[in-house]
């Protein structure tokens, strides 16, 4: 089957086998969430870190409260205020060994849903030695940020280093929406769902454009130009759909009235792509193709120093990330060691992804593929490097939808979140990231029934023997 799962303690390993296992998991049934050990770490909170909490509890939460621990005391006190906002509850923030936030019952789901938004959590590492007493080496803090931005292909003082990738976001849409207050920002495609969710729940709100061709696009550019929103935000390619927008277009827009332009580029990685000489900053979620195990989260600012707004923006992060990381050291060191792969990863995932793309196109009994050498071609080669692929993610819908579900339990593929990694994941996207909203998202092209594959670096004959003998329950 290729590459074996993660065996860390510390990795996150999912298995939702079935259609019926995936709702289960969406609606808590206890038949399914009872027998899950881990989940990812943003959505379930890991087993070693709710025990730490656990742990706290007793000394620090009152009766009827519960305990959250977040990255920094400003964290936490910003999830104060979401928790007060959403729900109308105070809580009482602690300036513990880590921040904590101890907030009543009714509060909880909400300081939660902080937590999952904004990805500014502790690691399960981190966790780990607080309960056992360990004192982290902040030692080789300046070592990794200089190792892992040149992974990331930039200078160093270009790179800023965070403890997850939608922290990485959260943090530049704070710093551009502290420009200009009172001003929406605007997201391009249809984008991760707490990248949009972000948008929505924080600030001034957010207008979304989800198909941003011709004249809708045209109309953007325009109101760009006008200096309308604080910020546009977009992914390249877009996920799940693997949309490309016309980034020279909208980096141009935003130069004339000098407003930010944010593009996330996790989906294809940079070495396929581009986007930072077009952006004034990309962020990259690094639990994906730069680890590519599965066993630690991280997420990365990238400034692009030619941008009028370099400077600017690199004052805020150097406060934002004194140091350039805020990374926990041991989940630094993991990570380091994970992306010594990176390149080789990514490049055999590109060939794997084309051979499979191309396969689930020929198939008959798959309706629609998308994956970049398919959709908005022009628009992802404009920012195509050369000799660089199209990478391993892709989504596909079949001919006849009502058999998705007994296609997804055939499938011989490890089932569950994230992408990136080693060995292929499939997932059921709109049902894991949009259960509570799927008319939305079917109203913006994401079908119930759509399957999201990320293939990975097992042996392309392997890859396409398994898709072949499941598709076989989907044909007519």
């Amino acid at each position: 089957m290729g590459f074996p799962l993660p065996d860390s303690p510390h990795a996150c390993v999912v298995s939702l086998p079935t259609w019926e296992a995936v709702i289960g998991y969406e609606e808590s049934d206890p038949a399914v969430v009872g027998k899950m050990r881990s989940g990812y770490p943003r959505f379930f909170l890991h087993p070693i870190t709710a025990s730490y909490l656990e742990g706290l509890e007793g000394e620090h939460a009152g009766k009827g409260e519960r305990l959250m621990a977040y990255s920094s005391l400003a964290a936490a006190q910003r999830a104060a205020s979401f928790v007060r906002q959403r729900t109308g509850l105070s809580g009482r923030v602690i300036d513990s060994e880590v921040p904590l936030l101890a907030v009543p019952e009714g509060g909880y789901q909400a300081a939660r849903d902080y937590w999952r938004h904004t990805g500014e959590l502790i690691s399960s590492r981190q966790a780990e030695d607080l309960q056992r007493g360990v004192v982290a080496d902040c030692s080789q803090v300046a070592g990794f940020r200089c190792s892992l931005a040149q992974v990331m292909g930039v200078r160093e003082q270009d790179a800023f280093f965070f403890e997850s990738g939608m922290a990485a976001i959260f943090a530049l849409y704070r710093a551009v929406t502290a420009r200009r207050p009172g001003l929406k920002t605007l997201q391009l495609c249809f984008p991760y769902v707490d990248a949009l969710k972000v948008q929505e729940h924080f600030g001034a709100g957010v207008d979304f454009v989800n198909s941003p061709r011709g004249d809708v696009l045209d109309e953007s550019l325009s109101a760009i130009r006008q200096g309308v929103y604080a910020a546009v935000f977009c992914e390249v390619p877009s996920n799940p759909l693997l949309h490309t927008v016309n980034l020279p277009a909208v980096a141009e827009a935003c130069r004339e009235s000098r407003t930010p332009l944010l593009v996330d580029d996790t989906v294809c990685s940079h070495l396929n792509i581009d986007a930072l000489s077009h952006a004034d900053a990309v962020s990259t979620s690094l639990t994906k193709w730069v680890s590519g195990v599965g066993d630690v989260l991280a997420g990365a600012v990238r400034l692009n120093h030619s941008s009028p707004l370099a400077e600017e923006l690199r004052r805020v992060f150097d406060d934002e990330v004194p140091d350039g990381s805020r990374l926990y050291p041991r989940d630094a060191e993991v990570l380091a060691a994970n992306a010594a792969d990176f390149e080789l990863r990514v490049n055999e995932c590109n060939n794997n992804g084309r051979a499979v793309a191309e396969f689930l196109h020929d198939h008959p009994a798959v309706a629609q593929v998308w994956y970049p050498s398919l959709i908005d071609r022009v628009e992802y080669e404009a920012l195509q490097r050369p000799g660089a692929g199209f990478g391993g993610l892709m989504s596909f819908t079949l001919k006849l939808p009502e058999r998705t579900p007994e296609l997804y339990k055939a499938m011989r593929f490890s089932k569950g979140p994230s992408l990136g990694t080693d060995y292929s994941l499939l997932c059921p996207y709109a049902l894991l990231a949009h259960y509570t909203e799927i008319p939305w998202a079917n109203e913006c092209g994401v079908a119930t029934e759509l399957l999201r594959l990320s293939v990975g670096r097992e042996p392309v004959e392997d890859l396409l023997t398994r898709l072949d003998g499941a598709l076989a329950v989907a044909e007519k």
